[in-house]
């Protein structure tokens, strides 16, 4: 009778201890899923004609909000106030809520001439001004994000908020070697700028990437203090993984990836401290990737995953399932458009 009722004591305890476990690891987050699309539309693609199929798929989708990850044009087309206009109205369309991350084709780019020779530093201003008209998302439904600058001031495009235990990190970090210019020919090809111009750029490019990285920081700070059990980090330009497919060639050490090695390394330092998942998502190769790229092609860094999302002339999305009861978190899924 003693040993019947130590076995049921037992059970009991271990039911407890598993319950007390699943509770604890989940701590009460439910499920959800959000989306991912970027580098669309392209009108010289003749994407406009297949646009409105990829808006409704995303409405009519069972997710919480969007994140569009840069390049509302592309980079041989003008950079007119009308293209910003025009993506307002195309974000307006969404029932819910969509979180925009500035491209290099809207403001990095513009200086080409056949982008019109504008100043990419005066295309930097007006996005701010215009693509950011409020604290909150865009889209129809709004959620409000927490921003490191002031509305129309510098770095209001870098976001932050939280939903159900995963922490979401957004930045401008552009295509185009995040707007560092290497030298004389790099700043003069196909271009408008001159020798200031690029020097401006220069110094743009040092204290734009010194603040992402105190953004950064200070979101992993937050992560931690708050047992933020996922962290989501997205960006629009391909920061240049070491590609295991080319074998003794290291595209991370390439000069036309430079302007991203400062971040890449604190992004780095702060996920092998994390105890949690961390999903790096970047747009502007235009076609669809999920890896471990880091450290290297022979050793990874196990607890980040990399999403590269779609892109014109592939107008389709991606669907991210969070379940905080996995070990790994994010469940990625292709959602393609017909």
């Amino acid at each position: 009778m003693q040993a019947n009722h130590l076995r049921l004591w037992v059970g009991l305890c271990v039911i407890w201890v598993c319950l007390f476990h699943t509770s604890s690891f989940a701590q009460g987050y439910r499920p959800f899923s959000f989306g991912l699309w970027g580098d669309m539309p392209y009108k010289k693609a003749g994407d406009d004609a297949k646009l409105p199929a990829v808006l409704q798929s995303i409405n009519q989708a069972d997710i919480q909000f969007s994140i569009y990850d840069g390049d509302i044009k592309d980079g041989s087309s003008r950079c007119d106030n009308v293209v910003y206009a025009d993506t307002l109205e195309m974000f307006a369309k969404l029932v819910k809520p969509v979180v925009y991350i500035p491209g290099d084709n809207e403001w990095t780019d513009c200086h080409r001439l056949n982008n019109g020779g504008y100043h990419t530093n005066e295309r930097l201003e007006y996005l701010r001004r215009t693509m950011i008209p409020t604290l909150e998302s865009l889209g129809q439904q709004r959620m409000l994000l927490e921003r490191q600058g002031r509305l129309g001031e510098p770095y209001v495009e870098n976001v932050r908020f939280k939903h159900e235990g995963i922490l979401f990190i957004g930045l401008n970090i552009p295509g185009s070697n995040n707007n560092l210019v290497l030298d004389s020919k790099d700043c003069t090809a196909y271009s408008a700028r001159d020798a200031l111009q690029c020097e401006q750029a220069n110094v743009e490019y040092k204290t734009r990437d010194a603040a992402n990285i105190q953004w950064l920081q200070q979101s992993f700070d937050i992560a931690a203090q708050q047992s933020a059990v996922g962290v989501v980090i997205v960006f629009q330009g391909d920061p240049g993984f070491d590609l295991p497919e080319t074998d003794g060639v290291d595209e991370s050490k390439l000069p036309e990836y430079q302007g991203y090695k400062n971040f890449i390394a604190a992004v780095v330092m702060r996920t092998e401290q994390y105890r949690g998942q961390v999903l790096l998502v970047h747009g502007d190769k235009h076609f669809f990737k999920v890896d471990k790229p880091l450290y290297s092609p022979y050793k990874m860094l196990t607890n980040l995953t990399r999403v590269q999302t779609f892109g014109s002339p592939h107008l389709h999305w991606v669907k991210v399932l969070v379940d905080q009861r996995s070990a790994n978190i994010f469940q990625v899924e292709p959602v393609i458009v017909k």
